[in-house]
């Protein structure tokens, strides 16, 4: 993406705690807010960045708290799901606009589902990639239930203890990481970690850089992990006991925005036990009763953005042009 077509600034969300926002379209334009996963920064928008641009959006993808050029608080506890809407709370308010069309991978969907859920008010449809919206359970944390589901050798346990998984990340030149091993990633089964083996041994690799990604795409992520680390990252995993405790209050509550949700078949989220049928068969729309469409991508991976970003910044623009006036 040509350098002269982004717009880089910070902007202050908490006491302390500046994001490095990138933005690019017609400032007077609807705001498309977009939210990226891990290991993943705002770059990963990129495609779709130019694609809402040239519709007359202004697209704006921070990188989120701990990630690349925006601050890394301190501690795990500074990295609750309540922090991360916060953050995008108080960048809605910078931008001045009353409501905003929000997109989410990952973990930015996860952030996004609950930005939605939490401040419905503020957002005027989402488009989730690859995460669908799973409601909080009244009696079993999100750890108790991985385990019930996966048992102990799921890779969500491996990254709460600290300082073993970024071990494990160090291991690796950062280019080879994400060249081979973090996008390449085709195994379409959730991550399982025997204690035998590493991250990196489990998600079956094919070894060779995906034709989707460029040596330059590449230099940037490295670049900024290397700089940074994946701990702020790691700290959102490390926290979602700690958030299911404090959305205690919103058991129950509904996602009431218009949704759109776009998968690739191969994605591990949505090969994992009981997901297709609660995507499919009732339980995502119970849920999410303003779910307009859901679209299955075929031979397509986690990546989805970065993976097919034509077909996604087309859906992400027909979807959201639908609510223009």
């Amino acid at each position: 993406m040509a350098a002269a077509a982004v717009r880089h600034r910070e902007v202050e969300v908490a006491s302390g705690v500046r994001l490095h926002v990138a933005e690019s379209g017609p400032e007077g334009g609807p705001v498309a807010l977009l939210v990226h996963g891990f290991p993943e920064l705002w770059y990963s928008w990129r495609h779709q960045m130019r694609a809402l641009a040239a519709r007359g959006f202004r697209a704006v993808a921070p990188d989120l708290r701990g990630y690349g050029d925006s601050d890394a608080p301190q501690g795990r506890d500074s990295y609750t799901v309540l922090h991360l809407v916060g953050d995008l709370v108080a960048l809605i308010a910078d931008l001045g606009r009353p409501q905003v069309f929000v997109a989410g991978h990952d973990w930015g969907a996860v952030v996004a589902w609950q930005l939605c859920l939490l401040r419905a008010d503020l957002v005027t449809a989402h488009v989730s990639l690859s995460v669908e919206y799973q409601p909080r359970h009244p009696r079993m944390s999100v750890l108790q239930a991985v385990r019930v589901l996966c048992g102990d050798d799921h890779y969500v346990c491996r990254f709460q203890k600290p300082g073993v998984a970024e071990a494990e990340f160090a291991r690796l030149d950062l280019n080879h990481l994400f060249k081979m091993e973090v996008f390449g990633m085709r195994k379409p089964a959730t991550i399982i970690l025997p204690q035998d083996k590493t991250f990196f041994d489990a998600i079956d690799s094919d070894g060779t850089c995906p034709p989707w990604l460029s040596e330059e795409d590449i230099s940037y992520y490295a670049d900024k992990f290397g700089k940074t680390g994946f701990t702020g990252g790691f700290n959102y995993y490390r926290c979602i006991d700690l958030d299911w405790e404090l959305t205690a209050p919103w058991t129950g509550a509904l996602i009431n925005v218009p949704i759109k949700f776009i998968v690739g078949d191969l994605d591990l989220t949505y090969n994992t036990p009981g997901v297709k049928d609660y995507i499919h068969k009732g339980g995502f729309k119970a849920n999410v009763p303003n779910l307009e469409d859901v679209v299955v991508l075929e031979g397509v991976g986690h990546f989805i953005n970065q993976e097919k970003p034509d077909e996604v910044s087309e859906h992400i623009c027909e979807f959201f042009s639908k609510f223009l006036m």
